[in-house]
């Protein structure tokens, strides 16, 4: 079972569900989900906003409640398209990712769309974010590997005189 469970709304905001996977594709490394998203194929869709890159201001806080102070921009790429769905119902996907990607963005664009197609859905989740989701729990296991590998044991002057002497 996906960690990624579907939670419709009525009222049209963005479910849970939708926010992870819209993040799971946004930082998933561009060429597995490219691969992933050619080999499931890709419905016709017609454009609303194409591919654009901007800049957006990032903030930071020093010590996490210091003062917001700006940090500087980063280049993100979005985009918005349409595809027919379930009862000729047009289904709006959207992509944003960092960096200076159109094709990553247009891929999760697609995918953001598909997974919201009742049609689709299942074999979007099964296809394209299953491998996304055991890659990214490989990736973080292996970070977790190597800083563990590289943990050190600290142990004071002090506390070891203690020790002694209480032998």
């Amino acid at each position: 079972m996906s960690s990624i469970e579907l939670i419709s709304r009525e009222d049209g905001q963005c479910s849970l569900a939708r926010r992870k996977w819209l993040e799971l594709l946004a930082t998933a490394p561009s060429e597995q989900i490219e691969d992933l998203m050619n080999r499931l194929g890709q419905p016709t869709f017609q454009w609303l906003r194409k591919p654009q890159v901007g800049l957006y201001m990032v903030r930071g806080r020093i010590g996490g409640d210091g003062e917001p102070f700006n940090l500087g921009e980063v280049p993100v790429t979005r985009c918005a398209l349409r595809i027919q769905g379930f009862a000729e119902q047009a289904i709006v996907g959207l992509g944003y990712t960092l960096g200076r990607a159109p094709d990553r963005a247009t891929f999760c664009a697609l995918a953001d769309a598909m997974l919201q197609d009742p049609d689709r859905t299942a074999q979007v989740r099964e296809s394209v974010l299953r491998p996304l989701e055991q890659a990214l729990a490989q990736r973080e296991r292996a970070q977790q590997e190597q800083t563990q590998s590289t943990r050190v044991e600290f142990f004071t002057l002090a506390r070891e005189n203690s020790l002694s002497e209480a032998s």
